[in-house]
């Protein structure tokens, strides 16, 4: 078991323990204490962030099953550019530990991969981290030193899909969260539509259309979650959006991420679909968009494309612009609605 601290490789932790970041070293303390658990916190996506404890023998079994499906092992070298701070960072170090491999730790930046790291057999990133590597051809070619990488925290755009697809290592998108100790199902991105699920895990949804997991190798057992879902069969299933943002505008229900799909090769931006209050129908969807207002004639050019890509009743009328998005903790966009008078 080697750990590399920067560059420079120690055989055990006790002789890195000194040099290891705040996090990691506050993770490892807990994670050799005499308590069965961790504490996290959620993402607060849909609310404050709320401090849980996580079994280590959930964590483990998680562990097992992202191992066996990568086949990571005592020869595996593995990545950790995410903080321990949150459970992406947590489960990279469990994962390492498990397998016995060697993992080098990297302070968490917008560009993870440098050409003298060498060969990575697994990483995990956030979408910023993947974009910003693709958006230069010199960093663009440290894709292809990864084997494999998995990527979480937020939804990855269909232009970067499309390049990812285009390099030499295996991408998959992941669904999970904290509660499920990270991912239980992937989506390898260049081939699949639908998530599928790891090991033993299964699907059903609820009367809202909301995605419920079984999760036989954890102690919790089985979550609910507000994620809308279309299934296929129990092992695999389509993410179509949040239940928290659905609009209701006079009884049809919007859901925002399918809207933004359709947006997204129109605005170079960062944007959502959210609802505001409407005297004759409730709620109305209206567009947000980052960083500063465009002019007439491009925000007239976006209305003219929504009136051929998307049905009436959907489609918003209103572009909003807020100077910069506000975030959670773990990097996740706040759908506020900006003060405004429509």
């Amino acid at each position: 078991m080697i750990i590399d601290i920067d560059g420079k490789k120690y055989q055990n932790i006790e002789d890195a323990y000194s040099v290891l970041p705040e996090d990691f070293a506050g993770f490892i303390k807990e994670w050799f204490d005499d308590k069965p658990y961790v504490t996290a916190h959620t993402s607060g996506s849909t609310g404050k962030p709320k401090e849980i404890r996580l079994l280590k023998s959930d964590m483990e079994a998680s562990a097992a099953l992202t191992n066996a499906f990568f086949e990571i092992n005592s020869s595996s070298r593995l990545l950790l550019c995410l903080s321990p701070a949150y459970i992406a960072g947590k489960m990279m170090i469990v994962r390492w530990l498990l397998s016995g491999g060697e993992l080098a730790v990297r302070k968490p930046s917008i560009l993870p991969l440098r050409e003298e790291d060498g060969y990575f057999h697994f990483a995990a990133m956030v979408p910023a981290q993947v974009k910003a590597l693709l958006s230069d051809e010199a960093t663009l070619k440290l894709l292809d030193n990864t084997g494999a990488l998995i990527i979480g925290g937020a939804p990855l755009d269909g232009d970067t899909e499309t390049r990812l697809a285009a390099t030499g290592t295996s991408a998959y998108a992941t669904y999970g969260m904290t509660e499920t100790m990270s991912h239980i199902a992937l989506r390898k991105i260049g081939r699949d539509e639908d998530y599928f699920a790891l090991g033993d895990v299964s699907f059903s949804a609820d009367e809202r259309g909301c995605l419920v997991i079984e999760l036989p190798h954890l102690s919790i057992g089985r979550v609910v979650t507000n994620d809308m879902v279309r299934l296929d069969g129990e092992r695999r299933f389509r993410w179509l959006g949040r239940y928290d943002n659905v609009i209701n505008s006079g009884g049809i229900k919007i859901i925002p991420e399918e809207i933004e799909a359709v947006l997204r090769p129109h605005i170079g931006r960062r944007f959502y679909v959210t609802g505001a209050p409407d005297g004759k129908w409730g709620e109305k969807p209206v567009i947000v968009i980052e960083g500063v207002e465009w002019g007439r004639e491009e925000q007239d050019n976006l209305l003219a494309a929504m009136e051929k890509d998307i049905e009436s009743p959907k489609r918003p009328r209103v572009i909003l612009f807020l100077e910069r998005f506000r975030e959670t903790g773990s990097g996740k966009v706040l759908r506020v609605l900006p003060p405004c008078d429509i």
